[in-house]
């Protein structure tokens, strides 16, 4: 178990400071969204509304046919329902064989997510794998020209296209006639909207699983659900629980399942990624290639830690969407130690290229002291192939949808 108690009153304090602001959004939206007076018309719109119709949007990438439901499907926690990019690991764009490098994260519940920064164990917060992004504005603002997702050339096509929508007016009468006359306030104000839709709109912030409703004392939980909750939290077996605790960070929201922090796991390189294809290649997490402004040699590999809510739906797992199973990404975390070979290479001689999608000198970051990690080879691992079922077992009841007997 981590020792992060200054940490993790950091933490709840920053989860109970964007928790309210982000709460209240969600339980007084009507629909999505506050309204806002009208500039352009007489009919008040609200952003949220808006940033809705945006979001859902085809014609705004270039050429047309992919929005940002397109890889954040609501059906499916707005992660990428596309059978490709479960079995890649990664979504395509909306050019045809063009894939991106990281696996597409769910979306629902990251207007809980605290900023990017540091605490006394490390870094913590802030959106998409490694980080970077601030703010939901800031993340809704990456898509859109990133020439292997909506492949807009610049910021000026893209305002342009929102320019030419039916909701157009809807835009200027919640930022003002002059919205678009210059283009880098109006993205600015174009990825607001849209992420006023996630801030407002319930479905981004559920709290309806099974689980959920277990705390509330509307449903019990099977045996094997139980168990699966108590290796989930034990030090000594399945230890997920130091870094996705299943108790709630403050009295505001229920347990959110991740502590936000950053953690190298040496999950297996991914094939099917085709920047892969480049044996000198390696995605760093917060040491790049995506993010910039870190050069630290401790930080190489490690990525933010994700919720576990609707985990057992959002499947490929992990940065790079190596693994399509939630039941082995469980047996990974319990076998990876010893027994490698199940996962990792060999080289020439036979041996096991541990942790082969990091460079030789950024293993050493891996995370080998916390359990399970802490077996060795020729140890017995932490659960039997039972509770690893159990664990799994557990995992589903985080689904949000689940309807009430």
């Amino acid at each position: 178990m981590r020792a992060r108690i200054i940490f993790v009153t950091t933490i709840k304090q920053l989860v109970l400071t964007v928790s309210v602001a982000a709460l209240f959004a969600l339980f007084t939206a009507c629909g999505g969204g506050s309204a806002a007076s009208p500039s352009a018309g007489t009919q008040a719109v609200s952003k949220a509304a808006v940033g809705e119709k945006i979001f859902f949007d085809t014609s705004l990438s270039e050429p047309a046919g992919m929005s940002c439901a397109t890889c954040h499907d609501p059906a499916r926690a707005f992660t990428d329902s596309h059978a490709l990019a479960i079995s890649m690991g990664v979504s395509e764009g909306v050019i045809p064989g063009l894939f991106g490098g990281r696996n597409t994260p769910t979306i629902v519940y990251h207007v809980l997510t605290p900023v990017f920064g540091f605490a006394e164990e490390g870094p913590y917060g802030g959106l998409f794998h490694d980080g970077r992004a601030a703010t939901l504005a800031d993340q809704a603002g990456g898509p859109p020209t990133n020439p292997v997702e909506m492949h807009n050339p610049d910021m000026a096509s893209y305002v342009n296209k929102v320019k030419s929508a039916a909701y157009a007016d809807d835009v200027k009468r919640v930022w003002g006639n002059d919205v678009f006359d210059n283009v880098t306030e109006a993205y600015k104000k174009i990825t607001a909207t849209v992420a006023e839709f996630e801030k407002t709109d319930k479905r981004f912030a559920p709290f309806t699983s099974k689980f959920d409703y277990w705390l509330a004392g509307k449903v019990k939980l099977t045996s094997e659900e139980l168990n699966g909750l108590s290796l989930f939290n034990a030090s000594d077996k399945g230890n997920c629980a130091a870094c996705h605790p299943s108790i709630a960070p403050s009295s505001v929201t229920p347990p959110l399942f991740t502590d936000f922090t950053y953690d190298a796991l040496g999950v297996p390189r991914n094939a099917a990624i085709p920047a892969n294809a480049d044996p000198n290649y390696f995605d760093l997490g917060l040491c790049g290639p995506a993010r910039t402004d870190f050069s630290s040699p401790t930080l190489c590999g490690k990525f933010r830690v994700p919720t576990l809510r609707n985990v057992a739906i959002t499947a490929p797992y992990f940065h790079n969407g190596k693994f399509s199973n939630l039941r082995d990404v469980v047996k990974f975390y319990v076998t990876r130690d010893i027994n490698p070979e199940l996962w990792y290479p060999l080289d020439g001689n036979g041996n096991v290229v541990k942790f082969d999608d990091l460079p030789a000198q950024y293993r050493i970051n891996v995370n080998i002291s916390e359990p399970p990690y802490n077996r060795r080879l020729g140890d017995l691992p932490a659960m039997t192939e039972v509770e690893i079922d159990h664990v799994v077992a557990f995992l589903n009841a985080l689904t949000d949808g689940y309807v009430l007997p």
